[in-house]
């Protein structure tokens, strides 16, 4: 969403970790990050600022660090990876900023394998059912979300024009906080999540994006800057979606809430959380962060227990529970069990 970025000036809250959940891990740059990509216990991707990615192979000891050639004043909000060579990286802007980039050779050379051409254009998240194909998510343009496709690992991105796609409210958009405002289940599953309009939606396709459906949700709206900033699945039918006002990131209310029917309805969580930009499924465990700290939850959301008040942007897990968080000016985290 353009006023998110253009407006990406949230104060981090200082504060030693309150558990011993979260391992500091050590990289050689000073970028933000906001796009990461638990692989496996061994792998993970993260991308930013200044044109920045990053990868590990030894499960976080140690982390390479580099620039895309050629697009050193991108924002990479998102990164999908595919094994330690395989990865895309998506940068969110205005007009022709808005890219996806690949590399097939662990970060050797990268191609750019989409640049838009339409001014109005503003990419937000992307996402992969396997390794053929992936979608791409951007803010409305003449009223509908801009969508992206791809059946042959990115060598082509066509633009999707679903058969019924419910129009965009004044205002909405997706939020590119975290690469996860959009999400793939399964084999044709896919959701993403909205704010900035006078109410909070998930949009969501059961056969890779042909046709939606939106459902209302409790999550707060109303301003620019408030929404629904993450959604994510532990099952087809059972999700999570996170987010508040920005702005406000201390602010306690309607930031989080439940899905059991694949994302008709929403339940808001009793216990509720500050602004949060990222929530992810951590086998047996949701753990949700944002930019006042982290909280881990093992029943669902009632009940939340905060793990430190370190400032993140995104947080990802393996099925197999390996996960990390990343933030500000090179901060990532890993967790640890």
């Amino acid at each position: 969403m353009k006023h998110f970025f253009l407006a990406a000036i949230l104060v981090a809250l200082s504060g030693s970790s309150a558990s011993a959940q979260w391992q500091s891990q050590t990289i050689a740059t000073d970028a933000d990050f906001r796009g990461l990509c638990a692989v496996s216990a061994k792998v993970a991707w993260v991308s930013g600022t200044n044109g920045t990615y990053a990868r590990t192979t030894d499960g976080g000891k140690t982390w390479s660090v580099a620039a895309v050639p050629g697009a050193e004043r991108l924002d990479f909000r998102d990164v999908e990876a595919f094994g330690e060579t395989s990865a895309y990286l998506l940068s969110a802007g205005p007009g022709d900023a808005s890219r996806i980039y690949k590399t097939v050779d662990g970060g050797k050379s990268w191609t750019m394998q989409f640049k838009s051409a339409d001014p109005a254009a503003f990419f937000d998240a992307l996402a992969f059912w396997d390794a053929q194909n992936g979608i791409a998510l951007g803010d409305p343009v003449q009223g509908l979300f801009q969508l992206l496709v791809t059946a042959d690992s990115g060598g082509n991105w066509k633009p999707l024009a679903p058969k019924i796609m419910p129009p965009a409210l004044p205002g909405e958009g997706a939020f590119a906080a975290s690469g996860s405002c959009l999400v793939t289940h399964g084999e044709n599953d896919v959701w993403f999540a909205t704010g900035g309009a006078k109410t909070t939606r998930v949009f969501h396709s059961r056969d890779r994006g042909q046709n939606w459906e939106a459902s209302d949700t409790p999550i707060v709206a109303g301003t620019e800057s408030a929404g629904i900033f993450s959604i994510a699945f532990r099952d087809k039918q059972r999700g999570m979606i996170v987010g508040g006002d920005y702005r406000k990131p201390n602010e306690i209310g309607a930031t989080a809430a439940i899905t059991s029917d694949g994302g008709k309805t929403w339940d808001l969580l009793d216990k509720r959380l500050p602004f949060r930009s990222a929530v992810a499924w951590a086998k047996g465990r949701w753990v949700a962060v944002g930019t006042s700290g982290s909280d881990v939850s093992v029943d669902d959301g009632a009940t939340w227990k905060m793990l430190d008040r370190e400032n993140y942007n995104s947080v990802q897990f393996t099925v197999g529970g390996d996960g990390w968080a990343v933030g500000p000016k090179g901060r990532i985290a890993k967790f640890v069990k």
